[in-house]
Order: C-alpha cells, then structure tokens, then sequence
C-alpha cells in the first residue's frame, strides 16, 4: 500500500531496503501544530487566571465596605477604635499659658474696645437706664512718687514725659499728682492716670502721658505690679506687665523702663514711695 512505502523494514537499516523519507508534507508540521496548541492553552489560561483575581478583589472590597462604614461582618468580632486625639486633660506641654513670663509684645499689636475715661465717673447714687441704683463709688486715690534716693523730687509730667522734678507752684504740684488706679492689664496690679484723663504707659522704654487707644497694647504699657523694695516696707519696686524682669527707674531725671540691674545705683534709682502728694 503507498502508506507502507515510507516506512522502513523493523529488521533492517534504511539504506539496505532501498526505503526514502516522504517528502510529500513539510518536516517538523507536529511539533509545529504541538507548540501552536500549547501556546494557545497558555494564553487561554492566563486570561482566564486574570478574569478571577479581578472578581476576587471586587467580591472582597464589596465585603469589606460595610465594615468600614461602621457595619458588623458576620462571623468577626468588631472592637471600638479608641480615639486617640483627644488632648489629656489638665495641664499640657503642648500649649503654654500666657503668664509674666510670655515674650514682649510689639507695639503693632491689634486694638480693642476703648477703656472708660479715668477722669469721668457716675456720680454718687447715680441710678443705671434700667432704674437700679447703682453702687456707691469708691474713693477715688491720689498719689505722688517720690524717689527714694533724691526725696525733693517726685514724677513730673513734661512735655509728654515722665520726668524727676522739684515742685514749683500750683501747676507743678498738679502734674505730679496721680490717680493710682487698678492695672488696666492686670487687676492685681496699678495703674496712674493723670488729671486730664490720660494714662502713664511706658512707649520706647520712656514713661508718657498718653490717652488710652483702646488696645490691649497699651493696657499692658500703662500697667506695673508693685514688687518689695530693699529700702524699707514704704517703697515699691514697678515691674512692667509685659516686660517681666524690667522695672520704672529714673536715669538723668527721665523715668525710664529697664531691665533688673543687682546693683546698688538701680535699686535706688528703681524705688519710690507712693505718697500723698509734694510737700
């Protein structure tokens, strides 16, 4: 048969029988098609491996949405998260509260509602819009300053600064009398307000007489805490509110803001006596 004439003898070598390969199709077509299958298989396979990771991770974010929103899994046991960002209570290191010891502030700082003219108050049993009558007023307390170490000179306002003069007349004695008042910063310390209404502040490390611009600046300016004095129990040291460590002291007659000096020339330069007014 003419399939038979391609194939050898079993018992004898091909070039004994006179047998010839077919060349009738082309070398190699099995393992051709052999190859071209398994590369297809592989290509189905690999798509087909896709196709599922992909439904996998829909079908696992569909059930793990619930849980994030706040819904219980079936079949796991759901913890509260704690909340963690809520400050401890008490004191933190993580703000620092605003004492003496808060840095100076600039004299740009923003303003606030004006405070009351110190040289205007209700009168005595004034009654308020409502028809109360209101408390009585206190006494009002005038004071002078006299340095403790040139006792004929008291603050002296002059030509808008504070300055460490002799009395001389009427007038004089006027400019150096003050109205001690509650710190307009701080009620635990002073104030002084003068005849016409304006406030002692301190502005450039120099002591004035400016009329109140409603700012928390200048509340702070114009308020000193009184502080212990080496030269006895009836003179004061002035510290400024918002300058911690500095004190009022007069320097070539000018009353002036500046830091603690441990000297004997500073604390006398630095100590008054608040007195009634100049003899």
């Amino acid at each position: 048969m003419p399939g038979n004439k391609s194939q050898p003898a079993q018992d004898q070598p091909p070039w004994e029988n006179g047998w010839a390969p077919d060349t009738s199709r082309a070398p190699g077509t099995r393992r051709l098609w052999l190859a071209g299958g398994i590369a297809v298989a592989t290509v189905i396979a690999c798509v087909t491996a896709i196709a599922l990771s992909e439904g996998a991770s829909d079908d696992t974010s569909a059930a793990a949405s619930p849980a994030a929103e706040g819904s219980a899994v079936p079949g796991l046991i759901s913890f509260a998260t704690p909340s963690g960002t809520a400050p401890p209570k008490g004191k933190s290191g993580l703000s620092t509260a605003r004492g003496t010891s808060e840095t100076p502030r600039r004299h740009d700082a923003t303003t606030s509602a004006p405070a009351p003219d110190p040289s205007k108050s209700a009168p005595h049993g004034a009654s308020s819009p409502t028809g109360a009558a209101q408390p009585p007023a206190t006494t009002t307390i005038w004071r002078s300053i006299r340095a403790v170490n040139y006792p004929d000179r008291y603050w002296h306002v002059s030509d808008g600064q504070v300055k460490l003069d002799p009395v001389r007349g009427s007038e004089s004695r006027e400019d150096s009398t003050f109205k001690q008042v509650k710190g307009l910063a701080d009620s635990s310390c002073q104030s002084f307000a003068t005849h016409d209404g304006t406030y002692l502040r301190h502005r450039n490390f120099v002591l004035r007489a400016e009329r109140h611009d409603g700012s928390a600046l200048f509340a702070q300016d114009a308020t000193f805490c009184p502080r212990g004095s080496s030269y006895g129990s009836d003179a004061t040291m002035l510290e400024s509110v918002n300058y911690p460590g500095y004190f009022l002291r007069h320097k070539n007659f000018v009353v002036r803001l500046e830091r603690y000096e441990h000297s004997s020339l500073y604390l006398a330069d630095s100590s008054f006596r608040l007195v009634n007014g100049p003899a």
